[in-house]
């Protein structure tokens, strides 16, 4: 996700400073984002994707001029404790009208960015898969959130010429809750020999009008990921989010969708 963020701003024409943990992680992501920039260039005639990747600074940390830096997105693992340690590590790096945004799918904001010496400049900022070829962000808005970050945040949305909605910090916000229902009903019947995962998927692309089924998306998003959003919203709302078994096995087997080869369907 983090590559993917960074590569549609690229293309959109800002400067993009991408932190990675590692040398190996750094690399692998300086590999995804001049893929995906290749790929677009092969549709768009105006991007040069050599021009964009040259304004990616890759670094394996905060430390440097900061000053011009006008949003911070983090895009790690949906780890609560590893966001609010993440957030409150990099906040004295930044200017106090930084914007710092988190890409969770279902994590309280207010959890997340509530700790912060300024509160007001948390926000969340939810792309979605792959982000270059999405048209949405969910603005996920806490009560602490001010004004300002709200409309910095619509900004940045509108310079990667994409839609925002805005969102109340609350469990799964809008896009998570209503995906993950359809995406468990849909496991359901599979588990229970409804029919074929691929007759499932298809009724939704051909009768509703999805651009993906329900569960090609699970794999595309991953199944570990599905999984633990879906056992933080049924501790949240209830057992209508409970997972089901197969998604437990699934993912105690190694099959998490497209990242591994193999879920739903076979990615090999």
């Amino acid at each position: 996700m983090g590559a993917g963020i960074a590569t549609s701003f690229l293309a959109a024409g800002s400067s993009v400073r991408l932190v990675e943990s590692t040398e190996v992680l750094s690399e692998g992501a300086h590999s995804r984002v001049q893929d995906s920039l290749e790929r677009m260039a092969r549709k768009d005639a105006l991007l040069d994707p050599q021009e964009a990747l040259a304004r990616l600074d890759l670094r394996l940390d905060h430390d440097g001029e900061n000053d011009a830096v006008k949003a911070v997105i983090e895009a790690v693992p949906e780890d609560l404790e590893l966001k609010k340690r993440l957030f409150s590590t990099w906040e004295p790096s930044y200017p106090s009208d930084t914007l710092l945004a988190s890409n969770t799918s279902s994590l309280p904001i207010a959890e997340i960015t509530g700790g912060l010496e300024h509160p007001g400049r948390g926000i969340g900022m939810h792309f979605f898969n792959p982000v270059p070829v999405s048209s949405l962000v969910e603005l996920v808005v806490a009560d602490h959130t001010n004004d300002a970050t709200l409309n910095t945040a619509r900004e940045l949305v509108a310079v990667l010429d994409k839609t925002p909605i805005v969102v109340k910090d609350s469990p799964g916000f809008a896009s998570s809750r209503l995906g993950l229902a359809l995406g468990l009903e849909a496991i359901r019947m599979l588990e229970s020999g409804v029919a074929s995962a691929e007759d499932i998927d298809t009724a939704m692309q051909l009768g509703y009008k999805h651009p993906m089924g329900p569960l090609r998306l699970t794999d595309l998003v991953g199944l570990d990921v599905r999984l633990a959003i879906a056992e933080h919203l049924a501790g949240e709302l209830g057992p209508r989010f409970e997972p089901p078994e197969l998604l437990r096995e699934m993912v105690a087997a190694g099959h998490l969708g497209k990242k591994s080869g193999r879920g739903f369907h076979d990615w090999s």
